[in-house]
């Protein structure tokens, strides 16, 4: 993905590895001397909660989870994240599902019960959870919230380029354009999107990042079927972590739940078997 329009040089730069991927945050224009670093900072919180690539809160409720019991949730982020997943599963009808498992049906979320109130997360099953699909659109909008609050009014943040958030306008003035390239050729884009004070998550099951080492498979969690269509799917939305489960959920949808998930913002599903694309916008 790479921005369209020019860019003047930026106030501020930080670049670092969180969460398996390159992040990139730029700031132009006014704020605190440290709100980079406040951004930073709220993007490893996220890592250091949701990772389930090294000992983590995630990882230790997973050890519960896989046997069948009850975990109390010690850290705020972990429960937070919980909660906006369980919302965000009711938002994409079941699609988006964390804890679907490659050849489980009987798996995912509908085997937890959470409480919230008591922070507890039980399992009647054994489940594990992977917050592959929601960590970094949720690392973004909680950097992007420490920039706001440290007097930001313009920056681009971007984790591994398939998540993009964006503070305010275009320092030149406008929104921000951003070409979504076409994951079977690197001199073609699929479309053009426009941000301001958004947030963008592409996915894909095809390109680089698909291939990745440790990528678990996109599983459709009624049938605990991998999903291997060649498929990019697009969505914007003002909170990264909506837009991640959205474009995950838009992967998995059948053509019905698709034209559902597409009614109420810009999501697109592009299906690339042939020349040809499918890709619609809905405003």
């Amino acid at each position: 993905m790479r921005d369209a329009a020019p860019v003047r040089e930026a106030s501020g730069i930080e670049r670092f590895l969180a969460m398996g991927t390159r992040v990139e945050l730029h700031r132009f224009g006014p704020g605190d001397a440290d709100a980079l670093a406040r951004a930073r900072r709220a993007i490893e919180a996220v890592d250091d909660a949701l990772t389930i690539h090294r000992p983590s809160p995630a990882t230790a409720l997973n050890e519960v989870l896989r046997n069948g019991g009850t975990a109390r949730i010690n850290d705020p982020l972990l429960l937070d994240a919980l909660l906006r997943i369980a919302a965000g599963r009711a938002m994409t009808d079941g699609l988006f599902d964390p804890a679907a498992q490659v050849g489980r049906a009987d798996a995912g979320w509908q085997a937890l019960h959470i409480d919230a109130r008591a922070a507890t997360v039980a399992s009647d099953r054994p489940v594990a959870l992977d917050f592959g699909g929601f960590g970094k659109g949720y690392a973004l909008d909680r950097a992007a919230a420490a920039l706001r609050d440290a007097g930001v009014t313009c920056a681009l943040l971007s984790a591994g380029e398939s998540s993009i958030s964006v503070v305010g306008e275009h320092p030149l003035g406008g929104a921000w354009s951003f070409a979504i390239p076409d994951p079977r050729s690197a001199d073609r884009t699929l479309a053009e999107v426009d941000l301001v004070d958004e947030a963008l998550s592409v996915s894909s099951t095809l390109g680089a990042g698909a291939l990745a080492p440790g990528r678990a498979a996109t599983v459709r969690p009624m049938d605990g079927v991998a999903i291997r269509a060649p498929r990019t799917a697009v969505a914007v939305d003002r909170r990264g972590a909506v837009a991640e489960m959205l474009s995950t959920a838009l992967i998995i949808a059948d053509d019905r739940q698709a034209r559902c998930l597409q009614a109420n913002g810009r999501r697109m599903i592009f299906e690339l078997a042939h020349d040809a694309c499918d890709g619609m916008v809905t405003e």
